[in-house]
């Protein structure tokens, strides 16, 4: 289905070998992009709003963000999905795509799953604690369901998690009309072993879009993107108002004296796993090379 009038402006929903799908208000295009961007060093992806002409991608409007890879661009939120079990919460991993969020200026959403067969509470006190929607899930409960439902209505929004912390059931359920089999999204998206990898978004009844994203297993989140040790600090929330506290000026944050950060995990004011987290990240950091930096 290609669009009404000569040009048209539309969100790009699919690209696979060269070819962008773009979806404008009323109608669907698979285009073609302008070689200039290539030679600027711009890549159109999906999230991207573009303006199209015949059939060819004129323009790309500014992004707000991108995330490397999978390539999505101008995202809303990163919905993490997060079981109390099976398999248990790896606050580490959770960390890292939180500050890689908060890095990106994209709203981070934890949505926990299989609450009947652990406790959920202290995903809650972590994360609901320092100001993050924290959403429960509880499939015998529709106003769960529903409470998702209202987080992704009018955002564009990418799932991540653990394989085998649900983000198929709980997509079925928030928009039956995706009709994804259990374990289907991955290969709908060319996660298979010998398939080409590429971002799909689709478009969810109630409005809004969502994206699959791997599983926190299948990837270093640095593929997303790479924080700078003397960054890092930023991109936990509860450090703010904290870190022009310490009695050096170059503070780490990680064990000096006189430092306010160390000071309220020991007060208890800042949760010692994420803090930890922040520890391990930090040390990662240092290890960096400045080509991967580049």
């Amino acid at each position: 289905m290609g669009f009404i009038n000569n040009e048209q402006s539309g969100i790009i929903i699919k690209c696979l070998g060269g070819l962008y799908t773009v979806e404008s208000p009323d109608s669907i295009c698979e285009c073609k992009a302008r070689g200039v961007f290539r030679n600027r060093g711009i890549s159109p992806c999906v999230g991207d709003r573009v303006t199209v002409e015949d059939g060819v991608i004129m323009e790309i409007a500014p992004r707000k963000n991108c995330i490397i890879r999978p390539p999505l661009a101008n995202l809303d939120q990163l919905i993490f999905i997060v079981s109390t079990c099976e398999p248990a919460p790896n606050y580490l991993l959770l960390d890292k795509f939180i500050a890689i969020a908060e890095y990106k200026g994209i709203a981070p959403v934890v949505v926990i799953t299989k609450t009947d067969l652990g406790d959920s509470r202290p995903i809650h006190e972590i994360y609901g604690g320092i100001g993050i929607d924290v959403a429960e899930v509880d499939y015998k409960d529709g106003t769960s369901v529903e409470r998702v439902r209202e987080l992704l209505r009018g955002r564009i929004s990418a799932f991540t998690g653990n394989s085998g912390a649900g983000k198929s059931t709980l997509l079925n359920a928030v928009d039956p009309t995706l009709n994804i089999a259990t374990g289907e999204i991955s290969r709908k998206l060319g996660r298979g072993r010998h398939t080409t990898r590429h971002a799909e978004l689709y478009r969810l009844s109630g409005g809004g879009y969502i994206a699959d994203t791997p599983g926190f297993s299948t990837f270093e989140t640095n593929r997303y993107d790479i924080i700078r040790k003397e960054e890092l600090a930023g991109c936990f929330r509860e450090f703010e108002g904290l870190t022009d506290k310490c009695r050096f000026r170059d503070c780490a944050h990680l064990c000096e004296k006189g430092c306010a950060v160390v000071a309220a995990v020991e007060e208890g004011k800042i949760s010692r796993s994420r803090h930890e987290s922040y520890k391990t990240m930090y040390e990662e950091a240092k290890q960096l090379k400045e080509w991967e930096l580049k």
